[in-house]
């Protein structure tokens, strides 16, 4: 079966908190500073690999996670670290997380990998941020550009043709919906994979959200093959080219991800 990544939660553990410890925190630390009372909160932790990776680092976590199935995965993989009191998992909708009295905030730094893209109403989302955020505290972005080759997720399809055709989620919605169903996907997968259609997010749509909303870019890093990669495909991960990563528009069909740090105030550059 193609893009087993996907469907086997132990092995996703592992793989996210190896991109981890060997992208994401030297991606951060190349910014800030990471010490080993750091308070991270992550939303939409999924199984608990990225938080894996920073409790190894002797931060302190909290993960919010809505599916029960991988917030069981993650309470599985991370029983010790709750059981030392070194992490705290909560089952809810980030807009129902009471921040004193689920989660203890507000939060040095917040991690959102593979999840801006998922959300209806990412400016709605980017606001309710700045509660969970600490004065001085920092954000960790990390997705993928919609228009890339599988912007649409259609990697976790059932039909072995369809999750490993790139682009096929450019198409109409109703062309879209079609070729699914045509090729057997189930109802219910099918209106995940639009879902995702009416919400992934451009670099572009991206950073505009990040200015009106009040945040600054502290840093960025485009690459044209994302670190999981190395699992999923063995390819060696490899930053976007400059001058592609400098052409608005059409570096979001040949970058694979996105990886941003932001922070409140006003802009200071990027990497």
């Amino acid at each position: 079966m193609v893009f087993q990544f996907h469907r086997d939660a132990q092995r996703q553990f592992e793989q996210q908190r190896a991109v981890t410890a060997g992208h994401i925190i030297p991606f951060i630390e190349g910014h800030v500073s990471l010490p080993t009372d750091l308070r991270v909160l992550e939303i939409g932790c999924g199984e608990g690999g990225v938080l894996k990776a920073f409790l190894e680092r002797g931060c302190r976590a909290t993960g919010v996670e809505l599916n029960a199935s991988r917030y069981g995965h993650a309470q599985s993989f991370l029983q010790k670290e709750r059981e030392q009191g070194k992490l705290n998992l909560v089952r809810k909708d980030i807009y129902e997380v009471d921040i004193e009295g689920d989660v203890e905030g507000p939060f040095d730094l917040i991690l959102l990998k593979d999840v801006i893209e998922h959300i209806p109403d990412q400016g709605r989302l980017l606001r309710r941020l700045k509660a969970f955020l600490r004065p001085g505290g920092s954000i960790f972005f990390g997705f993928p550009p919609w228009q890339m080759p599988f912007g649409g997720h259609q990697q976790v399809c059932a039909s072995k043709v369809l999750s490993v055709m790139p682009y096929m989620h450019l198409l109409p919605r109703p062309l879209y919906r079609g070729v699914l169903r045509l090729f057997g996907e189930p109802e219910a997968k099918i209106a995940d994979l639009l879902a995702v259609k009416e919400t992934g997010i451009s670099l572009e749509k991206f950073e505009r959200l990040i200015k009106g909303t009040g945040y600054r870019i502290l840093k960025r890093r485009l690459y044209l093959v994302n670190p999981i990669y190395q699992f999923k495909f063995n390819l060696r991960p490899r930053e976007q080219f400059r001058l592609v990563a400098g052409m608005p528009y059409l570096r979001n069909f040949i970058t694979t991800c996105g990886y941003y740090l932001v922070g409140l105030g006003e802009p200071s550059g990027e990497d």
